[in-house]
């Protein structure tokens, strides 16, 4: 659009639903120390009222017609979303556009939510399984605004005030930075027209012309690689994530990377599970994930296990890893991996919500959308060497572990990991 905002459709003419999300190109990567953990907390606070609906209205007119809701907040991005029946989709677009373009930030809203925030933080260091993928980042990075928690900290959030989320707000929420994605059975003109329309209020779209930048792909320094980060705490069970450097987002070889983790870690016929649960019945989850980034990425392995048998579960996962380095995987593993990959691809694209998200996450990260068969067709091309060749790369660094557990030596685990 003139003003720089984006809108991206998918007609899926079987369905009944409609599935609408606006992406804004702002995360926690996005903060400084004083105010971190401000973009969280503004995703809370444009549920909070707007100059034509209160908090109650805003809810209960999505739910009054059996729709859903929400808004979630990641380190380079957030989404404020909802999926309705198709016929009620200028009221979701009309809700949704409403958060983004007339939310009153009152100070008594600010005080009222920074509590809740608060409530989340304690939640989260109340769940260690919840913690431990924030421990393994904030170790990976170190002080940086990748490594540093979505939620910000008890600190930041009591002292910023409101004028400082309103600021990053006018800030961060510009229609060049902001990606509209509607899924379902839609027509692209109908939403074109449905969101100028509903973006307009308050003259949101009244701006100059402004060009769309995607996040630049910066290589960002990893001070974590061989340390050990813990939190000492009277657990039942060890929480572990042992990994390595991974991908940046737009590095070609992430498809071959989307192999290899889900043949490690990716399901009950992956080396971690088989290795770690199944021979030896040492933890009834693990799994390995990987995390994509503007210019930097990692790849980790996962498992909650008995507290005494933590150092044996991090020993399994250096020889799995040295393993498949040396070694390569099998031929059966990779095909099975590729299927799992495809397949879940395929499976996950079944509903308006999730294409909405592809749609809207794919513009927004990449300024541009790949065919779902040209997806398929990259994964399915990616050969044992690549994968091979790609574990050697990536496992040949010093890992990163993260405990939370009753831990106190840090010495013991430097040399499991050495």
């Amino acid at each position: 659009m003139p003003s720089g905002l984006r809108i991206v459709t998918e007609e899926v003419s079987s369905s009944r639903s409609a599935a609408v999300g606006i992406w804004a190109n702002v995360g926690s990567r996005d903060e400084s120390k004083s105010v971190a953990g401000a973009s969280h907390f503004l995703e809370h606070l444009l549920f909070k009222g707007t100059k034509t609906r209160t908090a109650l209205e805003i809810s209960s007119s999505i739910e009054a017609v059996g729709g859903e809701m929400n808004a979630f907040t990641g380190q380079e991005y957030t989404c404020f979303y909802a999926r309705v029946i198709d016929n009620d989709l200028p009221l979701a677009v009309d809700v949704v556009s409403d958060l983004i373009t007339s939310s009153t930030f009152t100070s008594e809203d600010v005080d009222s939510e920074r509590k809740v925030v608060l409530s989340e933080i304690a939640v989260r260091d109340d769940d260690p399984s919840d913690y431990i993928h924030e421990l393994y980042l904030d170790t990976y990075y170190g002080d940086s605004p990748v490594g540093r928690s979505i939620l910000g900290t008890v600190n930041s959030i009591n002292k910023m005030p409101r004028n400082s989320i309103f600021n990053y707000y006018k800030k961060h929420y510009q229609p060049e930075n902001l990606v509209v994605s509607v899924a379902g059975n839609v027509k692209h003109k109908k939403v074109v027209k449905l969101v100028e329309e509903a973006l307009s209020k308050d003259g949101f779209l009244d701006v100059p012309n402004n060009k769309h930048e995607v996040r630049e792909s910066t290589p960002i320094k990893t001070p974590g690689l061989g340390k050990v980060g813990i939190i000492d705490r009277k657990t039942e069970q060890a929480h572990i994530l042992y990994g390595f450097p991974g991908l940046a987002r737009n590095d070609e070889r992430r498809f071959a990377l989307s192999v290899l983790s889900s043949a490690i870690g990716g399901g009950m016929a992956s080396r971690l599970f088989q290795e770690i649960r199944e021979k030896r019945g040492l933890a009834y989850t693990t799994y390995a994930y990987p995390q994509q980034f503007a210019g930097t990425g990692t790849l980790a392995f996962y498992a909650g296990c008995r507290t005494e048998k933590a150092e044996e579960v991090i020993k399994l996962m250096r020889e799995i890893s040295e393993s498949v380095a040396q070694h390569g995987l099998t031929a059966e593993e990779i095909s099975r991996a590729k299927g799992a990959v495809t397949g879940g691809l395929i499976l996950g694209q079944e509903d308006t919500g999730s294409r909405m998200s592809r749609i809207g996450k794919s513009e927004l990260v990449y300024g541009g959308i790949m065919s779902f068969d040209d997806i398929l067709a990259k994964v399915r091309s990616v050969t044992p060497e690549q994968v091979h060749q790609l574990a050697r790369d990536l496992f040949s660094a010093p890992a990163t572990l993260a405990l939370v557990g009753p831990f106190r030596s840090r010495a013991k685990f430097e040399k499991v990991i050495s």
